[in-house]
Formats: C-alpha cells, structure tokens, sequence
C-alpha cells in the first residue's frame, strides 16, 4: 500500500470510529423509556422487550438511537428537543417516503411506525429496522481495490437513478412535494434557512442570493429526490456491492432530479475524489463516466447547466452548514465538531460564486 493509501486509509478509520457505532445517550437527548416500551407495544408488530437504547455517534440533525432487544435491533429517529427552524426536522416526511419506497423494493429500512404525540418522548419520532451492513466514510474507498471501487460508485449512481425513475404517483407520493419550479422553492428555501441562522456577513452569499433566483433552469422532469446523497448516507451489503438501505431522508420531496445528481456530482469538484490524480487507475468513474452511467439508466441525453448546479448545491451546503451554526448559537446542537462550520460556511460560500460567474453571473 502506498504511503499516501496508508494515510487516507487511516484518516477513514479515525473518522470512522468518531462518526460511527453507539454511545449512552447524550443528557439532552434522554427520555422516558418505559413510554417508549408501552407505546412500541401497542404500535410495533412484533415488538418484545426488555429494551436497551444507545445513541448513535455523530450525524448533525435528527438525533438517531439504537434500540436493542434480545430477538431484533430497531433505529429510533426523533425531532431534535429545543428550538427549531420552520420546516426542519420533518420525521413524518421521512416516515412517508420510506413507507411508499419499501414495498417496490428500494433499498430502504423497513418502516414500523410514526409517533406524532409529544407526550410519548418529547418530540416526534418513528421506528425502524435496523439495517446491517458498510457506512463508507470515505469516498476515495482506500480500503478496496479499484474493481470494487468501481462497483460500488456505480451501484450508488444506479439506486440514486431508480429512485429517480420511480413512478411516485403509482406509489402514493403524488402529494410528498409542490409541483414544478422545485429550484426557485429550494432557492428560497435555503437563503430563508441562512437568514434564520446567519451569525456573519458574507458578500458572496448576499449576491447568490439575489442571483440564483433570477437564473434558474427550465426542469424537464419531476421524481422523488433524497436531498443529501452520499456514501455515508446508505448502507452497502456486508460482502457485496449492492445498496441495502439509502438512510437519512430528511431533505426528501419532489423536485427536479437534476438536483440530487448533480450533489453527487459535487464530489468530483469539491471533494476527496477531486484529490485524486488518476481516477481510471484508483477505479473510480470520472465525471464524464458518472453522468453517462446515470443518463444510460434514466433517458437522458445528457446534462446541461451544470455549473448553475454546481453554484446552487454549494449555496445549498452554505444554508446547511449554517443552519448547524445557528442551533450552535441557540444550544440545540448535537454534534461536538457543529463550532467548526464556520470557515467551511466561508469556503463554499466563495466556491458557489466561483461556480456562478462560469454560469454567467457577474
């Protein structure tokens, strides 16, 4: 293994040991177990106890818990405690979409149910399977040789793909989002996002505020979109490279399929895969490569206005990012790293102008 394999190798498993796995359940996040126990219960088929709750590591939004019983392991996925932003945190449209997805056989947990009562544990939540298998942290895969790095990128691009070929009328999803103009609302969304939380001044945001909304492209088609596709937000089969289990749908709706491929794209121009010198050596597919296995498998003939994409998903990051400074800055946030967004907020913010003026912005 090369030195530098070694290195990138090491610094997956160090954040693989701080961003995975389980821990006590943080103070802040505690509840009343024993009305958890009696509403599994009355709601959860098959559901016998005792029941031990852990927390999982990591993860910046919706706290998630391990729940544990001597004949099977469930997920516990809650609204946070505390102040919330309009709109965040939305379990039941997480709920929704991972119900209507399970029966076609996408590869998500199988859901067991809602709670919409505050009284049960504080806020909302629901249940589900507890899925087994790999989180790959880091999207170089150091750990796997180029064939099956291959595989796996492409296994990724293949689910993202037919989630977006999914007929969502056909699987009751005709109402999970507003028709068209997905870009503007989520323009509109993320600045409103931004300016709910912002800490700083940042020129460049201010511009992209005012300019993404006057630019937007002509969408040509409408699927259901995940929001927050990457690696790290999907379970691959233990031995195989095969999808089990897409997680975290947090930022699931309808909207412009365009969206959530070219996030994926981004790791090509803003992440660890753009690090890396030769891509066809190290197996994984350029960017040319991604975007013809993608339109191969959905109809396309290819894809245009790709650096207002590129501008709009850093501009969308920035919204995120900031949206952690601002429960930083109100003492709901539940990540010890959440204080270091600060200079990433920055970066993106100068990288989604730099993109901008390549679509024309000025």
């Amino acid at each position: 293994m090369a030195d530098a394999d070694a290195e990138a190798l090491a610094a997956e498993q160090a954040r693989e040991q701080a961003n995975t796995g389980t821990k006590e359940v943080a103070e802040s996040h505690r509840f009343d177990e024993a009305a958890l126990i009696a509403w599994m219960q009355a709601n959860v088929e098959g559901f016998s106890g005792p029941l031990e709750v852990r927390q999982f590591k990591g993860g910046q939004s919706n706290p998630t818990y391990q729940l544990i019983t001597p004949g099977k392991k469930y997920v516990l996925r809650r609204k946070p405690p505390g102040k919330l932003l309009p709109s965040a945190h939305a379990v039941d449209r997480e709920f929704k979409v991972i119900s209507a997805l399970y029966p076609t056989g996408f590869p998500v947990a199988k859901p067991y149910g809602l709670c919409t009562d505050d009284s049960i544990i504080g806020t909302w939540f629901y249940i589900m399977d507890m899925v087994e298998g790999r989180i790959l942290w880091d999207q170089s895969l150091p750990q796997y040789q180029p064939a099956e790095r291959n595989a796996i990128f492409k296994a990724k691009i293949k689910t993202l793909a037919d989630l977006h070929n999914t007929d969502y009328e056909a699987v009751g999803l005709g109402d999970y989002g507003k028709p068209g103009n997905y870009m503007g609302r989520q323009v509109d969304r993320w600045t409103k996002q931004y300016k709910a939380s912002e800490t700083v001044h940042i020129p460049e945001v201010e511009r992209l505020i005012k300019w993404l909304p006057q630019s937007l492209p002509v969408q040509d088609r409408t699927s259901v979109v995940h929001g927050d596709y990457r690696l790290d937000n999907m379970i691959f089969h233990p031995t195989e490279s095969r999808v089990t289990a897409v997680l975290d749908w947090e930022l699931g709706t309808l909207g412009d399929p365009m969206a959530d491929f070219t996030y994926v794209l981004m790791g090509w121009v803003n992440g660890t895969i753009s690090t890396i010198p030769d891509l066809k050596a190290h197996g994984i597919p350029t960017i040319e490569e991604a975007v013809e296995h993608y339109c191969a498998i959905t109809g396309r003939s290819g894809i245009k206005d790709l650096n207002w994409f590129f501008a709009y998903n850093a501009f969308r990051l920035v919204g995120i990012l900031q949206g952690i400074l601002g429960r930083v800055r109100d003492g709901t946030a539940n990540h010890p790293d959440a204080a270091n967004m600060a200079p990433r907020v920055l970066g993106l913010a100068e990288m989604s102008w730099a993109y901008a003026k390549k679509a024309g912005a000025s």
